[in-house]
Parts: C-alpha cells; sequence; structure tokens
C-alpha cells in the first residue's frame, strides 16, 4: 500500500484516477473551488462542465449505463447538492452505480446556517445507497475507495462523500488500499445450491413457463445476458423483459416476447397471466409490471433471482427466493441443467407456444398509418430502421415517446437503451446522452424526447456544443404532455387539465441559438431523407419530428388492472376477447 501527503483536494483527484475515472460531470461553486484548483492542475481526469447539477448526476448515469462503469460527478454544497436530488434519487431506484461528490461549509460551520449550508448527508439519506460526511482527513482515502466498491458491488446504486472545505485544504496521508474489502458489507454472489437445483427442477417441470428479466441481468454485465440467452436456447422457453431489460435478450429472437407490463404486448401480459412458472431474473416486482397484485399471475409458482436481499418478497411472495448476482444464479442454473439433463414435457411446450402465437397473431403494436400525417410509432420505426446499423446508443425521456421507443426500437444488446424506469423523471434524455457520447464519441447515441420531457434540462445543450458532442435529439412533438393528456382522456372524461404544451419554442431556431443544428420534418414522405440529414450532421441536432396529436400508446393497463384487463388499439387484429380503446368488448 503505497502513501504520500497531499491535501484533500489532491486525494479527491488521485483517488478518482485510481479508480479508473477518465471523465467527472460537475458543475464549480465556493464550496468544492478546491477541488477545482486540483483538477486543474493535473490532465488525467477530465471534467464535463454541466449546467445544471441534475444534469450531470444524469449525464453521469448515461456515461455508467452505457460503459457498466461507475460514473462520477462533482458538485458544491447547498443547491448545488439539493438540485442532484433528483438525479440521485433516479440512479437508486434503476440501481445504477454513481459516486456523488458534494462540497460542504468548514466543518466548524456546519449547524450554523452559513451561506450555501444544507444538510446533504440527511437529504440524501433516502435517495443513496448509502452516503458520508468526511470529518477527519485520516478518513477520507478510506471513504473514497470503498464509495467505489459499495457504489459498484451488490445492487448498484449513488453514493454520496460530503466534503467540508477544510478537509479540502487539510493535508494528510493519502493511501490507495491494495485489497478494496469493506467489514460488513459482502453481497452475496453465487446463490444457494439448494434453491438452484430446487429451481432447475421447477423450471423443467413447468407446463407453461416463462423468462422474467429486468434491468439485473444488464447490471450483472454482458456475461449474464449471453448465460440467459444460453439457458433461453437450452430450454426452448419464451422470454420477457421489463423496460429496464430491454436487450437483455435479443428483440430479433423468435423466442422473445416483447415488453411486458403498462404499455408490453399482448402475448407478453397474457403469457405472464396464464403461466404457471415465473422464472424472475432481476426484476423487483414493480407496479408498472404486476398491475393489479391480487390477480396478478393467480396460477403460476414463482422464482426470484435477485442479488438485493430486500427484494425478494417484497411485492409478490416467491416460492423459490434466490439471493444472488444474475450471471453467477444463471450459471449455476446452466451448469444444474445440464448435469441433471432433465425431460421437459415438449407436448406442453409445443401446446404453449401455440397458445403464444395466437396471442401474438393479436399484433397488438399495430397503429392505422396515414400519408399525411407523421405516426410516431411510424417515426421510431423509422428511425429504428436508418440507424439500426449504427448499433446506437438510445437514450429517452419520459412519456409517450418513452414508450413508443421501447416498443418499436428493438434492442439486440444490454448497454444500449437508457431510460428513466423507476422514477420516470422527464429531462432525463438528454444529459444521459451527453453521457453516454462522451463515453463512446465515435458512436450514435440519439435522445428519444417529447417536446414537454425535453424543455427540463434543454440547457444541456450548452454542454453538447462546448464539448462537440454529435448528440441527435428526436423531439416527438404532438404540442402535449402526450401521457398526461391519454390518461385524461381515457380515464378522466377527456378533460384536458394542464396538459396543452403552450408557447413552445421553434426547436429549429433554438437548437441555432445554442449553436448546434436545427431540423424540422411533419411530411411522412420527407421523414427518411430528415432523419439521413440528422444522422450524417457531425454536430449536436435537434430534430423536431412534427406528429399526430391524439395518438395514444397502447397497448395499455390501466392502473390497478390486472394482465387480462388490457386496453389496445383499434388497429389491432380481432382474434379473440379482448376490450378495445374505448373500453368496449370485441368479442
Amino acid at each position: 500500500m503505497s502513501t504520500m501527503q497531499m491535501t484533500g483536494a489532491e486525494m479527491v483527484v488521485q483517488a478518482l484516477v485510481d479508480q479508473g475515472v477518465e471523465h467527472l460531470f460537475g458543475y464549480p461553486g465556493g464550496a468544492v473551488l478546491p477541488i477545482y484548483d486540483a483538477i486543474f492542475q493535473q490532465e488525467r481526469l477530465r471534467h464535463v462542465l454541466v449546467r445544471h447539477e441534475q444534469g450531470a448526476v444524469h449525464a453521469a448515469e448515461g456515461y455508467a449505463r452505457s460503459t457498466g462503469k461507475v460514473g462520477c460527478v462533482l458538485v458544491t454544497s447547498g443547491p448545488g447538492a439539493t438540485n442532484a436530488v433528483t438525479g440521485l434519487t433516479d440512479a437508486l431506484m434503476d440501481s445504477i452505480p454513481l459516486v456523488c461528490i458534494t462540497g460542504q461549509v468548514p466543518t466548524h460551520l456546519i449547524g450554523s446556517d452559513a451561506f450555501q449550508e444544507a444538510d446533504t448527508v440527511g437529504i440524501t439519506r433516502h435517495c443513496t445507497k448509502h452516503n458520508y460526511l468526511v470529518k477527519r482527513i485520516e478518513d477520507l482515502p478510506r471513504i473514497l475507495h470503498e464509495a467505489f466498491l459499495i457504489a459498484s458491488s451488490g445492487r448498484p446504486g449513488p453514493v454520496v462523500i460530503d466534503v467540508p472545505k477544510d478537509i479540502q485544504f487539510k493535508t494528510g496521508t493519502y493511501f490507495k488500499p491494495t485489497e478494496n474489502i469493506h467489514k460488513t458489507y459482502r453481497p452475496r454472489l453465487d446463490g444457494d445450491m439448494d434453491k438452484v437445483r430446487a429451481a432447475v427442477a421447477l423450471i423443467a417441470g413447468a407446463k407453461k413457463p416463462v423468462f422474467y428479466t429486468g434491468g439485473g441481468v444488464v447490471n450483472a454485465g454482458p456475461r449474464a445476458s449471453a448465460l440467459l440467452r444460453d439457458l433461453a436456447k437450452l430450454t426452448g422457453y419464451p422470454v420477457t423483459s421489463t423496460l429496464m431489460g430491454l436487450g437483455a435478450f435479443p428483440a430479433a429472437d423468435p423466442q422473445w416476447l416483447g415488453m411486458l407490463g403498462m404499455h408490453g404486448t399482448y402475448e407478453a401480459n397474457w403469457a405472464m397471466h396464464e403461466c404457471d412458472v415465473m422464472i424472475n431474473i432481476g426484476a423487483r416486482f414493480d407496479d408498472r409490471i404486476t398491475g393489479r397484485i391480487d390477480a396478478f399471475a393467480p396460477n403460476s409458482r414463482k422464482i426470484h433471482i435477485d442479488i438485493d436481499p430486500s427484494s425478494i418478497n417484497k411485492n409478490v411472495k416467491a416460492d423459490i427466493g434466490i439471493v444472488g448476482d444474475a450471471a453467477h444464479v444463471l450459471e449455476q442454473m446452466l451448469s444444474v441443467w445440464r448435469e441433471s439433463k432433465p425431460a421437459v414435457d415438449k407436448a406442453a411446450l409445443k401446446a404453449w407456444w401455440d397458445e403464444i402465437n395466437h396471442w401474438r397473431a393479436r399484433k397488438s403494436l399495430a397503429y392505422r398509418r396515414s400519408d399525411t400525417v407523421i405516426k410516431p410509432q411510424y417515426a421510431i420505426e423509422r428511425l429504428y430502421q436508418l440507424t439500426k446499423d449504427r448499433d446506437p446508443y438510445i437514450t429517452t425521456e419520459v412519456g409517450q415517446h418513452q414508450m413508443w421507443a421501447a416498443q418499436h426500437f428493438h434492442f439486440q444488446d444490454p448497454n444500449r437503451w437508457m431510460t428513466s424506469g423507476g422514477l420516470g423523471t422527464m429531462g432525463y434524455g438528454l444529459p444521459a446522452a451527453i453521457g453516454a457520447q462522451m463515453a463512446h464519441p465515435k458512436s450514435l447515441v440519439i435522445d428519444i424526447a417529447g417536446e414537454a420531457s425535453i424543455l427540463m434540462n434543454m440547457q444541456e445543450m450548452s454542454t453538447a456544443v462546448q464539448y462537440r458532442l454529435p448528440v441527435k435529439v428526436f423531439i416527438l412533438n404532438n404540442e402535449y404532455m402526450g401521457m398526461v393528456r391519454q390518461w385524461q382522456e381515457l380515464l378522466h372524461g377527456g378533460r384536458y387539465s394542464e396538459s396543452y404544451s403552450e408557447a413552445l419554442p421553434d426547436f429549429v431556431k433554438l437548437a441555432e441559438a445554442y449553436g448546434g443544428v436545427g431540423i424540422r420534418c411533419s411530411n411522412p414522405a420527407e421523414l427518411d431523407d430528415a432523419i439521413r440529414e440528422m444522422i450524417d450532421t457531425p454536430r449536436p441536432v435537434i430534430f423536431d419530428c412534427v406528429v399526430d396529436k391524439t395518438e395514444n400508446c397502447f397497448p395499455m393497463i390501466p392502473s390497478g388492472k390486472a394482465h387480462n384487463e388490457m386496453i389496445l388499439g383499434d388497429a389491432a387484429e380481432d382474434i379473440g376477447s379482448i376490450i378495445d380503446a374505448k373500453g368496449k368488448q370485441l368479442v
């Protein structure tokens, strides 16, 4: 363990470098000026100046989710720290590994209501995985390295380190641990073998099985996704995914049923409802997936694999709960399966696939096409077809456009899809795209946005322009807070209370004002050429895609309803008993 004398500010920079950090997203202020001075005097760590601290955290999230590394943030005390709270909560909900360093007033002023003082540890206690207030220079090196361990191991999440200004000035002994092991925090990676064997036996005996996969598979790394694909092929069972798990299993695979949940496909939701064995890998049974808990997969036995012990039996009781990392447990399951060579009921599995294919024939994602107005689904389809060969990174804001992107942009690999799932944060997409573009400077990065959401963090266009990041903002502009309007139409009698986006900017002129490029398209016949122009432009682009103002996002499970109570659009094909968009029984 090598040691050296340095200031607290220098320790912060050195620890980041020692942890392999290359990019730090932040915004300076008085309480972190010593750290910024230390950044100025070195060349190994690159700072990225955002325009708002929320943008800094979302950018770090995009960086983390597209690379699998820990995202890093630096903000000042008081409003700097409080502005970061939304991003930290977002990262906690979606299990994103972050280390956020906040400045604090000097230790002797803490509690005196000093200028730009806030109780950062108290405020962030419930929106972080762990947080620290550094009171002694002797503790700073350990805390800095420990934070990365906590953020990235077990169920990933954000960690805050609150560093008072006097600690930044003090001199102490810096050290980098030769072995970064926490005394008490030891997340379990391997599953209990007895439970793994019981799970394999239950899976092998299933008549109507389904794999229900979530963001935990993506968080467990590319190996977990590869093992999931191996297990699916070995069993021949259908696979579905949450919003956060898209890409863990290839959308082009015939065993893929699409996304499940509130705006999931008909076949995915009915498979979940009718299954007899559900294998949940890295998902947490949240309300957007389960709908009405007492009617959720009522005839199924449930296997739940999750690295977070508190997730097991929290929302839905599991028949077999396995605590462990998705990659490790999947490897164990594959080993047991290959060793035991269980006999799958092929006749039952064929009958199950016949039933699933009957649901597939419903074509629940179908929509009415138009030659005169751009349908939002069509815009996403064309964007996908024209960019898929570029293997793009896709971020989104939150709303209808987010769900259309999840439905119609088909992801074949993990870490290409970045969206705010748990918190549903409008304004997430642009800064997240900046983070992903910073990590992958030669890749195509697109933020699929709504005209309302994009305005939440539009100021980050300055960051994109300053660092010459060619991010593309693809706005589905329907002049409404679309998802709010949809719920008001379907569930509140068409009373559109404050959901119309009045006084919108001219997005083309706005892009140009920032120093970027603006493109507008409202004609379906011109859409492909406009998208190609966007792709080929080597600068930040805002694409104002003017779409049908009244189009709704279907399928949809109304809040509090079960999977077999879906609403489908009127373009879906009638093959059985189902409720249409107006609540009318079709058969």
